[in-house]
């Protein structure tokens, strides 16, 4: 319908103006009938004087025979002209006749032509509507363009962003991705593409292990182990109304729009079903080393790292039949692959060399050792794909590697914020969740002193969970205990001092651009405290916004720890040497399992970047008497922590119970399935005292740990706190959301929650 609207409305503006054109000749024509007549009444008199005039001249000519002789001819011709004109008149009055009725009857056509255009503008504004409903569907269905991928792994998952950032970079076109992956790579990727919210993306996930028994029976000597075979799957895991698809290994850096690549697809003969570039490297030849023998390959032979498949034909054709025989057959002589699916690949173009349609090798630039690829560009506008095929990747031979490293650093570092953009010409359908969130962005109010701050908490972050490997395998008595906390990259130094004092799992949450995420990485893979620990989870938030959003953070750590406790604490706390067992301990004399209790762990504070750190609560209390070490905070912010009653914990030898105050803020221990923080509370300012408040309008009874304590160790004041101390309209909107949480509070736990609005509140 929307085509048929678009046609209706030219139509329609043509014969408006067509009418409008026809009405003013109409009138001009009318004019010139008058004319005429006017100029036909005026020569009918001239006849009639002419006449008598000749009757006059008869006799004289008798007399003046010469003059007649002249004047004959004027006569005879005079009588000819007034015939002449006699019939002119009559003719125009038939002209007139004939103009009256062409003007009755264009009136009636520039009537109609009115009716008409009226008519089809009624039309259109009804199609309006139906058009831009299915616009989007239309730009969908037209330009998709279907990408897919095989991934496993944490690492994967980097390289896939990465690869993801270097294609939404230079695309024009919807993109609908299609992962094979692994429970890993799905659990990190969904989460990430969910919260990315790039318009005009798709994304499908497959099941990697539901199709593994379809190549497991491959021997394969390749580093991509069985997943390096799962390409040659995907006529099977793929939709079966997918006619097409790009597939890419996560090693690909685009430097060209995608559809340049999808467009190849209309140059295939009616026989070929796959696209692939040769092979750049002298494999297939055979001649790298003695004794050297490859799978059979078509010359140079394919790489498969870029391949267009056409999924219709190769179906139609029997491509996993045709597949399996040709491995089986060489697997006879051959035993394993060495490439995994391209030595398959390249088998079967070998014995089908009709079927594939051979790409300009720039689609496919591989940077491995000893290659061919320089010959593939000229100049940097020849370039459309980079491969990083070499085990080495980044730190491969080439004579232009620096150039390839600092475009695929570009994308790397590359802000994925700024990809959130709309398509010009193609506006993306709106999800759900994108749609709520437009709502409550309108009902803000731009006027709203703290509008910010209200902005701030719609905000939605992308998340990469589990940036790095992860290794987790629960504790069979069900007592282990996560430590929790979020960090930036201003606190990164404290991670190694955090492992060497935990050595139970920690979920941490960076908060970091996508720049300081990769020195992050760095960071970690040079540290031989953190790389030899798998049981940390760093989860990354991606910057955006003014504020910090410190809950929004720290809930991303709680709600992706995997114990069934967890230790909330701050990264720059360092616990004491053997919490993590008295804990799991604890949590079984306390009966946490069946009991709503939040245990205290007493916080202590030194103000010397150099500390020997005490090795029980005896040498604490020592350090506590010499000045070395304080209670935290206590000529800061004494009420945070003063309910924890220091005084009685000095003699402690079992828990006991305290009670909420407020602004109280310690650090617990509870049950993973506790309230979240509120995520209202961004930078400074009753982030922590807010969640304990909710525990106890939950009626967690606050337990302090007799033996247990951690240390605050000191650090340059962060950037929201000094915005807290020098801006009046901080402190102003702080309180303001403070009384709205009160609030809700009240009407979310009724007669429990009354006395937080009658307790004094404090800044």
């Amino acid at each position: 319908m929307s085509p048929l609207s678009c046609l209706l409305s030219p139509i329609s503006c043509l014969l408006s103006h067509v009418s409008s054109l026809l009405s003013p000749v109409s009138c001009l024509l009318s004019h010139v009938f008058c004319l005429l007549s006017h100029v036909s009444s005026l020569l009918s008199p001239v006849s009639s004087l002419l006449s008598p005039v000749l009757c006059l001249l008869s006799p004289v000519s008798c007399l003046m025979s010469p003059l007649s002789c002249l004047l004959s001819p004027v006569s005879c011709l005079l009588s000819h002209v007034s015939s002449l004109l006699s019939h002119v008149s009559c003719l125009l009055s038939h002209v007139s006749s004939l103009l009256s009725h062409v003007s009755s009857l264009l009136s009636s056509v520039s009537s109609l032509l009115s009716h008409v255009s009226s008519l089809l503008s009624h039309v259109s504004s009804l199609l309006s509507p139906v058009s831009s409903l299915l616009s989007p569907v239309s730009c969908l269905l037209s330009h998709l363009i279907h990408v897919a991928c095989v991934c496993a792994g944490h690492n994967a998952t980097r390289d896939v962003v990465t690869l993801v950032k270097s294609v939404l970079f230079h695309r024009r076109n919807p993109l609908h991705f299609h992962f094979i992956t692994d429970t890993v790579a799905n659990q990190i990727l969904s989460a990430l593409f969910q919260s990315w919210m790039v318009p005009s993306v798709q994304v499908s996930f497959y099941d990697a292990d539901e199709l593994k028994s379809e190549v497991s029976w491959i021997p394969n000597k390749h580093y991509s182990g069985i997943y390096g075979l799962m390409k040659l799957t995907l006529t099977k895991a793929l939709p079966a109304d997918l006619s097409k698809v790009i597939v890419l290994d996560t090693d690909i850096t685009f430097a060209t729009d995608i559809a340049e690549l999808w467009g190849i697809f209309r140059k295939f003969t009616d026989k070929q079903v796959i696209g692939l570039v040769e092979n750049q490297s002298d494999w297939y030849l055979g001649n790298l080393w003695k004794n050297h023998k490859p799978w059979p390959a078509l010359g140079r032979g394919f790489n498969t790292g870029v391949i267009l498949l056409y999924l219709e034909r190769l179906r139609r054709i029997g491509w996993e039949q045709m597949w399996r025989l040709t491995a089986e057959r060489e697997l006879m002589s051959m035993l394993s692959t060495s490439l995994a699916d391209q030595d398959i690949f390249n088998a079967f173009i070998k014995q089908n060399p009709v079927l594939v349609h051979q790409l300009p090798c720039f689609w496919n630039v591989q940077l491995s050792d000893h290659t061919r690829s320089e010959q593939c560009y000229t100049e940097v506008s020849d370039l459309k794909v980079i491969h990083w095929n070499s085990p080495k990747k980044l730190r491969v031979k080439n004579k232009h590697v620096e150039f390839f490293r600092n475009l695929y650093l570009t994308f790397l570092e590359y802000d994925g914020n700024l990809l959130r953009r709309e398509l010009f010409g193609c506006p993306s359908p709106a999800s759900l969740d994108s749609v709520q969130l437009q709502n409550a962005l309108e009902e803000l109010d731009e006027d709203d002193q703290c509008y910010d701050f209200r902005r701030e908490r719609l905000t939605v972050h992308r998340v990469h969970l589990n940036f790095l490997q992860y290794e987790y395998t629960p504790a069979p008595d069900g007592t282990d205990v996560t430590l929790v906390a979020q960090l930036s990259m201003d606190r990164l130094q404290m991670l190694e001092a955090i492992c060497k004092h935990w050595d139970g799992p920690i979920s941490l949450a960076l908060y970091m651009s996508d720049a300081e995420a990769q020195q992050f990485l760095r960071y970690a893979q040079a540290s031989e405290v953190l790389k030899n620990r798998k049981n940390v989870g760093y989860h990354v938030v991606y910057k955006e916004g003014q504020f910090y959003p410190v809950n929004l953070v720290r809930n991303v750590a709680l709600r992706n720890a995997k114990t069934p406790y967890v230790f909330l604490t701050d990264v720059d706390f360092l616990p004491m040497y053997g919490l993590y067992d008295y804990l799991r301990r604890t949590v079984v004399h306390l009966d946490m399992a069946h009991t709503k209790k939040a245990l205290v762990v007493p916080a202590f504070e030194t103000l010397r970047y150099r500390l020997s750190f005490p090795k029980s609560k005896a040498e604490l209390l020592s350090m506590l008497d010499m000045g070395t070490l304080y209670t935290f905070r206590y000529h800061v912010w004494p009420k945070g922590h003063a309910p924890t009653n220091y005084a009685k914990w000095r003699t402690a030898t079992t828990p006991y119970k305290v009670e909420w105050e407020a602004d109280f803020e310690p650090y617990v221990v509870v049950r993973r399935d506790c309230p979240e923080y509120d995520q209202r509370f961004v930078g400074f300012g009753w982030n922590k005292v807010s969640h304990v408040l909710e525990l106890d309008a939950q009626e967690f009874d606050l337990v302090v740990l007799p033996n247990a304590f951690m240390v605050h160790m000191p650090h340059a004041p962060s950037f929201d706190i000094s915005k807290f101390r020098s801006s009046s309209s901080y402190r102003t909107c702080l309180n303001t959301l403070k009384d709205e949480f009160h609030q809700d509070l009240s009407r979310k736990y009724g007669s429990a929650a009354l006395k937080y609005l009658t307790a004094q509140r404090t800044i």
